[in-house]
């Protein structure tokens, strides 16, 4: 008995294991991945006599098919997060994922136009009061550098004259 284990399908009464292509179409239907990501998420699913090359074949012929798009995946990140997280964090979390340096830049890009905006948002969301000591100032500056964001947003935010407290 293989240490492996193994989602069985069942066909005709039939057991047999599901295939690294199968598995592979699992994964992108419930959400989009990055090729880099979802060839770690293949691994562990390669048989003895299979070798790292089947799942660079089956990525390979996935993003010729349009199916696996490193684009679409920063797309999917950047609307999911940019109302949460600021340039930094969203970049290195697309670093991690395998994205391409040029696809990198493009995100970072169209998060900066809204930067300022979301980190006032979340800011709002989490304290809505203006620092009061120094010790505040640095406490609502490390929650907000937590988050992703750049001091020069940090800054405008924290020492902004509130208008909006009254609403």
């Amino acid at each position: 008995m293989s240490s492996k284990r193994f989602d069985k399908l069942t066909m005709n009464g039939f057991s047999t294991p599901k295939s690294l292509r199968q598995r592979a179409l699992e994964y992108l239907g419930k959400r989009e991945y990055s090729h880099k990501e979802l060839g770690q998420k293949l691994k562990p699913y390669l048989e003895d006599g299979e070798d790292a090359e089947a799942i660079t074949a089956i990525l390979e012929d996935f993003k010729t098919r349009g199916w696996l798009s490193d684009k679409r995946f920063t797309e999917q990140i950047v609307h999911a997060r940019q109302a949460k997280f600021g340039v930094a964090k969203i970049a290195n979390e697309l670093r991690e994922k395998g994205v391409s340096a040029e696809l990198i830049a493009d995100a970072v890009e169209q998060v900066k136009e809204n930067e300022l905006d979301n980190a006032k948002e979340i800011w709002r969301k989490k304290f809505n009061n203006a620092p009061a000591s120094r010790e505040e100032w640095a406490k609502q500056a490390r929650f907000l550098q937590s988050r992703g964001f750049g001091f020069d947003s940090i800054k405008k935010v924290l020492n902004s004259k509130h208008d909006n407290d009254d609403e």
